[in-house]
């Protein structure tokens, strides 16, 4: 069974495998981000091909493990750069809002980027978060830190069911799907005594990913006041390709 099942229309019922960590009733953003590539996607253009260079999503309510619905619209259609929006609406009410930026590819000279981390991921123990149904859909291998500590942490991770049914899921739908990941393998708060989801996430890429694993190299800062900053560098298995940024709420369960 695959996170998402086709109605038409930009219409999708989410199945057990959206489920988040704070409440079965509700979606993880990371399908949630990766539904909103994979309509982005979809979206006609006078001068097709520019490939996603940063993704930005707000997120106005927690998205119900229901039917959902995905509008799009081209903001900006240009031959160099692009600017699309989306939102992601659930019984009439809209609950997260996205905009895309497309730049187009020409040659440029390279600065250097981040080598692969050292351990592929087949090297790590695999280890699957089955008390949700996200975490049960998600394959992950741990670098560094751990599910079970607190503070920074670096792991690949790889989808074990399509994100839509039927279709073969991207790599940048893949790396969508994990972006959002990154407080969650970095917490440095106790996950049964505090609340710390993100009301945004923010992807910036300057390569297109490849490939079915994505690495993150998280860590999270909570200030004193409610809230916090999770950074988090994605990798493919070929190195660095951007970096993912998510402001915080903070406050007791």
């Amino acid at each position: 069974m695959a996170m998402y099942v086709p109605l038409g229309e930009g219409r999708y019922r989410a199945t057990e495998h959206t489920q988040g960590p704070w409440d079965p009733r509700h979606q993880h953003m990371g399908p949630v981000t990766a539904l909103l590539v994979h309509e982005l996607a979809r979206v006609p253009s006078r001068f097709p091909g520019l490939p996603t260079a940063r993704l930005a999503v707000d997120v106005f309510a927690p998205v119900p493990a229901a039917e959902v619905e995905v509008r799009t619209e081209m903001i900006r259609d240009g031959r160099r750069v692009q600017c699309l929006g989306a939102s992601v609406t659930s019984g009439g009410r809209e609950l997260v809002r996205a905009t895309a930026w497309r730049i187009r590819e020409a040659g440029s000279p390279a600065s250097e980027a981040a080598p692969v981390p050292p351990s592929a991921p087949g090297d790590a123990d695999s280890w699957i978060a089955r008390d949700f149904g996200y975490g049960r859909a998600t394959d992950w291998r741990f670098v560094n830190g751990s599910p079970d500590e607190a503070g920074p942490a670096m792991a690949w991770g790889r989808a074990r069911v399509p994100l839509v049914e039927g279709e073969e899921t991207t790599p940048l739908e893949r790396l969508a799907m994990f972006a959002d990941s990154g407080n969650g393998i970095s917490g440095v708060l106790d996950f049964d005594a505090y609340l710390f989801a993100n009301v945004d996430l923010t992807i910036s890429l300057f390569r297109a990913p490849e490939g079915e694993w994505v690495c993150l190299d998280a860590a999270t800062t909570i200030g004193p006041r409610g809230r916090g900053l999770t950074r988090t560098t994605l990798f493919d298995r070929s190195g660095e390709v951007g970096t993912a940024t998510q402001t915080l709420f903070v406050g007791p369960r």
